[in-house]
């Protein structure tokens, strides 16, 4: 089998790429832009017909898209997270149509839930934020491409790598610059919000079943933690972690999406039934890793549903 990874540098994208690689039988090739990549691909900016003959020529039977962005304007947003799955898409149908695709999609794409219950892939979707509207965009394109096709919904990814744009990379570093002095004060907005963490380590593993699964599979699966865990006991844990012993002030206001968003848990029933797939790290031992690895610098590559 010859998979492609697409965004196999990112922060999930490498993950990803780590797990399969260690799949018999298998030949992993990353897709991007960076020179490292076997593959040189741009969802931004590639046209259909370019990127038919890349496929082509790499000669791939999977590929796992984990290309995409979580910050930047709406247009950067757009061309990645919307506009590159779609030309992905049709470059398969021309080139590969019998390949399998495993597209990241995000727990943003749901948007507010309806009271304090998991939400089901069943459920409404009803993006908040431009960075979810785009993303679901992308799985709106995947799900209708009548490819062999699965999106993978990703909650709040959290684990050794974690970039400093997400809360759990942004906060080991900032405790990491505050070290030991009993006078520091580590700002934070507001973390009143209840957000469903998933190690990506398990991210990495739903993906690999995905890609191994045999049969068609449903056009969306949710990946989670399957619990709402509080923000604040996040960040707690992490500062006993690093023991810390200054002191954690929380600054106004969070973002507007964690004010309209309060409360996020995923529904993970479905990936337990089809993949045989569950979260295998408690959160304490996600936050541990992130800790023994040190934070990575922000990446492009997606990281679900973030908290501020």
């Amino acid at each position: 089998m010859r998979i492609l990874v697409l965004g196999f540098t990112g922060y999930l994208g490498g993950h990803v790429a780590e797990r399969l690689r260690a799949l018999p039988g298998t030949r992993v090739l990353g897709g991007g832009r960076s020179p490292a990549a076997d593959v040189l691909v741009d969802l931004a900016t590639d046209s259909a017909e370019r990127l038919a003959r890349t496929l082509a020529e790499a000669d791939v039977d999977t590929v796992v898209n984990c290309a995409g962005a979580t910050g930047g304007d709406p247009v950067a947003l757009a061309e990645l997270n919307a506009r590159g799955p779609a030309v992905l898409c049709a470059a398969l149908r021309r080139t590969r149509p019998a390949a399998r695709l495993v597209h990241l999609g995000s727990a943003a794409e749901y948007g507010p839930g309806t009271g304090r219950v998991a939400v089901a892939e069943s459920a409404p979707t009803r993006p908040l934020t431009v960075y979810g509207a785009t993303k679901l965009a992308g799985t709106v394109t995947v799900t209708t491409s009548d490819l062999d096709a699965v999106v993978l919904r990703v909650g709040n990814p959290v684990g050794p790598g974690a970039p400093s744009t997400g809360l759990p990379g942004r906060v080991t570093g900032l405790l990491r610059a505050a070290g030991q002095d009993p006078e520091a004060v580590v700002p934070l907005g507001d973390l009143s919000a209840f957000r469903d963490f998933v190690d990506v380590r398990d991210v990495a593993r739903a993906a690999e079943r995905a890609v191994t699964a045999s049969g068609p599979l449903p056009p969306v699966l949710n990946v989670g933690g399957g619990e709402a865990v509080p923000v604040r006991r996040l960040v707690r844990t992490l500062t006993d972690i690093a023991g810390f012993r200054g002191r954690i002030e929380e600054q106004g206001a969070g973002s507007a999406r964690s004010d309209q968003v309060s409360w996020q848990c995923s529904d993970i029933t479905a990936a337990r039934a089809v993949l045989d797939w569950r979260p295998s790290y408690t959160l304490d031992e996600s936050l541990a890793a992130l800790w023994s690895a040190g934070a990575r610098p922000p990446s492009r590559a997606p990281e679900g549903d973030r908290p501020s």
